[in-house]
């Protein structure tokens, strides 16, 4: 079994940064996925990034170029780093770990981030 255990939520000017971290409670995975999603109020949870077999990081179009999925020197924290946040980031934010054997999903409790005024 895995925990996720996220931080860094909280309110946030538009214009401003965050920076979300997911900590498991384990390292040493297989084959894995980090991935971090979102959702808004009265609309469906969102892939907001992915890692890739490649090493790289896929982005949503609504958040290319404003954040950055990256992993910290332990194996087991990720980070997503928020930038130029605009209102309609506003979302709990869910960190999840992908294994592929055994097919496994974990998820992180969920952190709110608030952009506005």
């Amino acid at each position: 079994q895995v925990q996720l255990v996220e931080s860094g939520g909280g309110w946030v000017q538009p214009g401003g940064s965050r920076r979300l971290s997911c900590a498991a409670s384990r390292r040493g995975f297989g084959a894995k996925r980090r991935r971090w999603y979102r959702q808004a109020p009265g609309k469906e949870r969102e892939l907001v990034a992915a890692s890739t077999r490649g090493g790289l990081t896929n982005y949503a179009d609504s958040v290319k170029g404003r954040f950055t999925s990256a992993r910290g020197n332990a194996e087991n924290t990720v980070y997503l780093q928020m930038n130029s946040l605009k209102p309609e980031d506003t979302a709990v934010y869910y960190c999840n770990l992908h294994l592929f054997w055994p097919p496994e999903d974990y998820w992180g409790q969920g952190t709110q981030v608030t952009v506005s005024s």
